[in-house]
């Protein structure tokens, strides 16, 4: 089937670089992109069906490599001051007791709501992260077979696999924080991650695309991320490893095993443009470490690893990078990512170039440019999936278009400016992938908002009510989460 999309502003790719096309089109045959131009000049192909968006501007399909796939949790721990904070994670007598908060079916719901909420911020392409804390130790093979199927159904692309660890952060009987280890659950984290490789395969989807997804670094042995290292290169298979991303994280590694993160990455193997690195804020840039450039991104940069920027998530739990030009100019293939709710990588972005803004002093290192090629380009290359984050002649037909005309988004002078000064995600209007059309209008077919927005409520708030449990000190709910004013 032939499709022609047109806006009023298209954000095409001549082969070099993004360019902005006034009064565009977008030729689909079937789930690839066949042409792209002007309108007019387009209009005259016929087709079998015509998208008309008006005052919209239409993009390449937003990438989010840190998609979260839960019911959020920072609306309840962005806010924690440091008594409160260590309520958050694992005691040492739950470690030995732990239980799912959750089980298979309402685990199904709670991905179909993330998943939905996705499609509705106008994201195409996705790499999912799940909160561990209401789990009884990480994901499973089945858990991600569900997943998928509900991708699949929704008409996402996604690059999935259970999260698994062999370690899980706690505060200890002496009240400090440590890791606890279960390696014999790290090892069958892994198999049941193989399994699901395996079962992507044979999907033969390619909207499925099984990966790597172990946890936290500090929550994974060295032994289990040198099987990692293996069997990534061994299944040609992308790893996405949180690390690099906090000061304890950075204390305890140095403590447990004589190096530094990154050198940890590099000692076991997983130095490599198979790696996907969420964060990497602390490396030897980051004023809390040493403030200077002695070669750590040069290390990133020579290995070919990603690093996934969430700018919006960072700033809530206090973290900046240091810096997205930086990064840039040492060769650090950037790309970008949610981590929270909400998966609006428009607040995203604008929250990142304030933040750079702020930084350097000065109003022209935004780096607006810099931010929507991460999205797009910086995502498609850490995918390895270069027919990704472009509108050109071969690329797939994935495209997000968010809407110009709405009274409150105010003059349009440069489409991405204003989206980004004046917009969110909120005004996406169109997400399609592979030519299909999976959001249109804020409706998705076969979803009911209203009622996936009740079991989403509900499941949030059995969620909050388990935290006591977890909590070292048996605190309630209502000292773990204070209102902002004292209720009435």
């Amino acid at each position: 089937m032939r499709t022609l999309v047109t806006a009023s502003w298209v954000i095409a790719h001549d082969g070099r670089t993004h360019v902005e096309l006034p009064d565009g089109a977008v030729l689909i045959d079937g789930d690839t992109v066949l042409d792209v131009g002007d309108r007019a000049a387009l209009a005259r192909t016929p087709v079998d069906r015509h998208v008309e968006l008006g005052e919209a501007v239409l993009t390449p399909g937003l990438i989010d490599l840190d998609a979260l796939t839960d019911i959020d949790h920072l609306i309840l721990d962005s806010w924690a001051p440091p008594e409160r904070a260590d309520g958050y994670v694992w005691s040492e007598a739950y470690f030995d007791r732990p239980r799912a908060v959750f089980d298979a079916a309402q685990r199904r719901t709670v991905r179909t709501y993330a998943l939905t909420q996705l499609a509705l911020h106008g994201i195409t392409s996705y790499m999912p992260i799940a909160s561990e804390v209401h789990s009884d130790w990480a994901e499973t093979h089945e858990d991600l077979v569900a997943m998928a199927e509900v991708s699949r159904s929704l008409g996402l692309r996604g690059f999935l696999g259970p999260s698994f660890r062999s370690g899980v952060n706690v505060i200890g009987a002496d009240g400090e924080p440590t890791v606890k280890y279960d390696e014999e659950a790290g090892r069958r984290g892994l198999a049941e991650a193989l399994r699901f490789l395996d079962h992507a395969e044979k999907l033969a989807d390619p909207l499925v695309t099984g990966v790597l997804l172990p946890c936290r670094i500090e929550t994974l042995t060295p032994e289990l991320l040198r099987d990692i290292a293996r069997a990534a290169e061994r299944r040609g298979a992308l790893v996405r490893l949180h690390a690099l991303q906090g000061n304890a994280e950075r204390a305890y590694v140095r403590r447990t095993h004589g190096m530094t993160p990154l050198q940890l990455l590099a000692e076991t193997g997983l130095l490599s443009d198979r790696l996907i690195v969420p964060h990497g804020v602390v490396l030897d840039v980051h004023p809390d470490v040493l403030g200077t450039d002695t070669g750590d991104t040069a290390v990133l940069a020579e290995a070919g690893v990603s690093v996934v920027h969430c700018p919006l998530t960072n700033a809530r739990y206090a973290h900046h990078l240091h810096t997205f030009g930086a990064y840039r100019e040492r060769g650090v293939n950037l790309c970008l990512g949610t981590d929270s709710f909400p998966p609006d990588l428009i607040r995203g972005i604008d929250t990142g170039v304030q933040v750079a803004k702020l930084q350097a002093g000065d109003l022209g290192q935004g780096h607006l440019a810099g931010y929507f090629e991460a999205l797009w380009t910086g995502g498609a290359r850490a995918l390895h999936r270069p027919d990704l984050g472009r509108i050109a002649p071969g690329a797939a037909a994935d495209l997000t278009a968010f809407t110009l005309d709405d009274f409150r988004m105010g003059v349009t002078e440069d489409p991405l400016r204003t989206l980004v000064l004046n917009g969110t995600a909120r005004d996406a209007v169109l997400t399609m992938v592979a030519g299909r059309v999976v959001m249109r209008d804020g409706r998705i077919p076969g979803v009911d908002l209203g009622a996936l927005r009740r079991a989403g409520q509900e499941l949030f708030d059995l969620m909050r009510a388990a935290y006591p449990e977890r909590d070292h000190r048996r605190r309630p709910v209502e000292e773990l989460f204070p209102p902002v004013f004292p209720r009435g």
